[in-house]
């Protein structure tokens, strides 16, 4: 029976079972839900699983590995690896990401197998690249809508975003959250994290500029009466051992190493009081929806694509002092409504079996269909000068709307409403 099913390779992930990061949580829950559906091949990296570790097969779905890494400069080469021995055993290419794209217009020359890319939002605005490379991922974004067949997007700002600059009218197919959990604190939990016998607010995150944690320590540091945690990889890079060294003496701040134990992971996050969300960058960023499913209000640095994620319903900071003024006055918050709202929300959106069905009905052919969102706000757009220069963002990233937002926000900026917004996105080079 296996034979007849539909043979679908997933491109571009580090594989699976699933370690860490966006794509390959994303990959690991597709396998789990779609083996019995489709006949799935999963490229792996040979770097990132010993060989004690590499399996042939893994919840039904083949392993194949690559003896390159999944990131950095040779995630182009590991991808178009991948593809050239996909289109010889596969009939539908899910390739995740767009470095190995250029490859694309020589795949299609010789094969006429259907390839879907999810092109995993904006990367060529991220200001971690240098100019030669948000150049390169840009051309390769290009190529991939060209020459694909369907294009994936996890936002619907950059689903109107591909209609506008490429005239396609894309997927949207969102992250899923519905893998976390509440953990209940014990006694031996004290022992080891004692700030979980206090209130405090939590956040986890790669330690990158665009992710704002310079921005959010800072305003912890300068309201010491509100406990900050933070799990993220600080010895990565010269700016993560900066702020580590800054901000590590502070009696109110935590600054902690990666964990990839989902339990305990969870422990820390599902018991917070409130979650800072600081991502500049464009798309459904995976760690904001896990915090709403885990009915946790969320405080969130002010980017549509941040609006679009939480419908509206976070709480939303601009600068320094709009962090400052929120942080200092959260008792003052409806939090348990906004931590309502995020459940909500994220249980109707955010779910790998919905997810899963969407990927599932477009690698054979069935379009997905948009679950519609009633509670809609018309979102406004603020180009303001200081926040395109600022190093942390990414594009023309404040927003404004209905919701009442310090008066800071409102003063000597230009509005613009939604489509001009995604029409000088589309534009930019």
């Amino acid at each position: 029976m296996k034979k007849s099913l539909l043979k679908l390779a997933v491109i571009g992930s580090v594989g699976v079972p699933a370690k860490y990061g966006g794509f390959e949580t994303l990959v690991h829950f597709l396998v789990k839900n779609l083996h019995e559906r489709l006949d799935m091949t999963v490229y792996c990296s040979e770097h990132s699983y010993p060989r004690e570790e590499r399996t042939k097969t893994w919840n039904g779905a083949k392993l194949h590995y690559i003896p390159l890494n999944a990131n950095g400069l040779q995630s182009i080469f590991y991808d178009i690896w991948s593809m050239i021995h996909a289109v010889r055993n596969s009939d539908v290419l899910l390739i995740l990401g767009v470095s190995g794209c250029i490859f694309l217009p020589f795949l299609k020359i010789f094969s006429n197998k259907k390839v879907i890319v999810n092109i995993d939002g904006l990367e060529w605005r991220r200001p971690k690249w240098n100019f030669l490379a948000k150049k390169f991922l840009l051309f390769s974004e290009q190529i991939a809508c060209r020459f694909a067949d369907e294009i994936v997007t996890d936002n619907r700002i950059l689903k109107e975003y591909v209609k506008i600059r490429y005239d396609i009218e894309g997927n949207l197919i969102e992250y899923g959250a519905d893998h976390t959990f509440k953990v209940n604190i014990e006694a031996k939990d004290i022992e080891d994290y004692a700030f979980l016998a206090k209130d405090y607010a939590f956040k986890v995150a790669r330690i990158e500029p665009e992710n704002n944690l310079h921005l959010i320590l800072e305003g912890f540091s300068q309201v010491p009466s509100q406990t900050l945690v933070i799990v993220g990889n600080w010895e990565y890079s010269e700016y993560g051992k900066k702020l580590r060294r800054e901000y590590a003496e502070f009696k109110n701040i935590f600054l902690i190493d990666p964990i990839y134990d989902p339990k305990k992971l969870n422990l820390l996050r599902s018991n917070c009081k409130f979650y800072v969300h600081g991502h500049s960058a464009g798309g459904t960023n995976p760690s904001l929806v896990e915090a709403m499913y885990l009915n946790l209000p969320v405080v969130s640095f002010d980017v549509i694509y941040n609006r679009v994620t939480t419908n509206n319903k976070a709480l939303f900071f601009n600068d320094l002092n709009d962090l400052k003024v929120l942080i200092s006055n959260i008792d003052k918050q409806p939090l348990t409504s906004i931590a309502r709202d995020m459940k909500d929300y994220a249980m109707r959106m955010y779910t790998w079996e919905t997810v899963s069905e969407k990927y599932g009905n477009l690698s054979q052919g069935i379009k997905p269909t948009e679950i519609p969102v009633v509670e809609k706000e018309n979102i406004m757009v603020e180009l303001a000068e200081q926040a395109i220069q600022a190093a942390s963002a990414t594009a023309f990233d404040i927003i404004e709307t209905d919701i009442e937002v310090p008066s800071v926000l409102k003063t000597g900026k230009t509005i613009i409403n939604e489509k001009e917004y995604i029409e000088n996105l589309a534009q930019a080079n």
